[in-house]
């Protein structure tokens, strides 16, 4: 098995920019990975996107070297972990319509820069997700986008307004676990995600399926209308908007459950991603206002929700401080529905549940022997039980198999990480990166 995988930029983009490689992030540039997915096949996706910003000490500098850019990437891997594609969407219209890099874009590239979730729905396509609810279509073999569906950024913006979630994933039967957003939450006017939900037809790029509202992050958002309701997200048959939808809210149930707590601990709260267990059980993350100075101890949850809008009961073994998410932003879950199991790093720990929400393992990282899992990021957990982590900085994915049992999982972690040193050292030869930085020209190059 091949644990360590290189998330690379394509070599014409590098030459076309003049992209100084081994210029740090602090002058203006940078590269991100935002999300994984991988399809029942074993084949691999990776959405993630670079971009450069004139910087004022740059001028009299090669123009090529200083033009603004900005890409999202989708790069499409095959079982073994070989680029077999990338394909590229410019951010601004000049990008657009630059045919350098394969032909002129769909016009789609300021939203799909913006993305941040990938999911491969069941008949093989892509989703690629972003804030506002918006949605793209992307066929698997990388070449075309075949819908787009997205909502105005604020409240009273003019023009189309059609979105679908903000978040999606697969449950083993086909259905789609998603999050979308209502706008009010908060009194705020933009879109925040506040509504859990599951579709029950299939998602066709002519067939858009309506959401059946499972939960709601909090109860009441502030002076909605009829304007706001949403035809697609339906709660008891009728659309979700001003004084109904599901209640309690999550913020309402940990409220009650906490003795300390009170309704003001979840004021400003925001919804994560939520993750599939099983065909009927869900994990839904739940984390408090961030605030500038520092959120470690703040509260967080990572809730259980059944696929009738019940709530189960929440992840426990977790401690407020110690164990805080806040740290780093690691609020990411990932489940193994084959073998009904909850995964969550962030830079304390590794930690593992059974669907029950009892905690079975939590590996210290400060322990020598996972203290290279600070540098990664929880991305995913594949339908053949594999978990997908990204180094945050060395732009390297780790695969590494689920144990079938949990009390194996501090063994297959030692086992993989000295796997992953030695193939990335492998890599390095192969490769020859340029700061971490890895460059690729021989698999095709589609422009979406």
């Amino acid at each position: 098995m091949t644990y360590a995988i290189p998330v690379p930029l394509p070599s014409a983009l590098v030459d076309h920019h003049a992209v100084d490689l081994e210029r740090n992030y602090s002058d203006g540039w940078g590269v991100r990975v935002d999300d994984v997915a991988t399809a029942p096949s074993g084949e691999m996706y990776v959405l993630h996107g670079v971009y450069r910003a004139h910087r004022v000490d740059d001028n009299g500098a090669d123009a090529a070297k200083t033009v603004n850019f900005g890409y999202s990437l989708l790069t499409r891997y095959a079982p073994d972990g070989a680029v077999l594609a990338t394909a590229v969407s410019g951010q601004s219209e000049y990008m657009r319509q630059d045919t350098t890099l394969g032909g002129p874009t769909t016009g789609l590239g300021e939203e799909l820069w913006w993305a941040k979730g990938l999911c491969v729905l069941p008949d093989g396509t892509l989703a690629v997700t972003a804030p506002n609810d918006q949605t793209h279509l992307v066929t698997a073999d990388l070449t075309a986008v075949t819908a787009h569906y997205g909502a105005s950024r604020r409240r009273h913006e003019d023009g189309p307004s059609d979105p679908f979630a903000t978040w999606i994933s697969t449950t083993p039967g086909g259905r789609l676990l998603c999050t979308t957003g209502e706008y009010g939450v908060y009194n705020y006017g933009s879109l925040i995600g506040n509504i859990v939900s599951l579709t029950d037809q299939p998602f066709a790029p002519s067939a858009k399926p309506s959401l059946r509202a499972l939960a709601s992050m909090e109860a009441e958002p502030v002076k909605h209308t009829e304007a706001d309701l949403r035809p697609g997200v339906l709660f008891h048959g009728r659309p979700v908007g001003m004084d109904h939808r599901p209640r309690p809210s999550l913020t309402e149930h940990l409220t009650a459950l906490e003795l300390t707590a009170t309704q003001y601990d979840w004021h400003d709260a925001r919804l994560g991603r939520p993750a599939v267990v099983r065909e009927d059980l869900f994990v839904v993350p739940v984390f408090g206002h961030i605030y500038r100075g520092g959120s470690r101890g703040q509260r967080f949850a990572f809730v259980l929700v059944s696929d009738e809008g019940e709530f189960v009961g929440q992840l426990g073994g977790m401690h407020l401080h110690r164990d805080s998410p806040f740290t780093g932003f690691c609020f990411e879950v990932a489940a193994d529905p084959e073998r009904e199991r909850i995964y969550h790093l962030n830079r304390y720990g590794l930690f593992a549940w059974t669907a029950t929400g009892i905690r079975a393992q939590r590996l210290d990282l400060e322990d020598k022997r996972y203290k290279l899992l600070k540098h990664f990021t929880l991305k995913d957990c594949t339908p053949a039980g594999e978990l997908i982590l990204v180094h945050r900085t060395q732009h390297l994915m780790l695969r590494i198999p689920c144990p079938a049992v949990l009390g194996d999982l501090s063994q297959v972690m030692e086992d993989a990480l000295r796997s992953y040193a030695k193939e990335r050292t492998a890599l390095k030869k192969q490769w020859q990166p340029v700061n971490w930085h890895w460059v690729n020209g021989a698999a095709p190059l589609h422009r979406l």
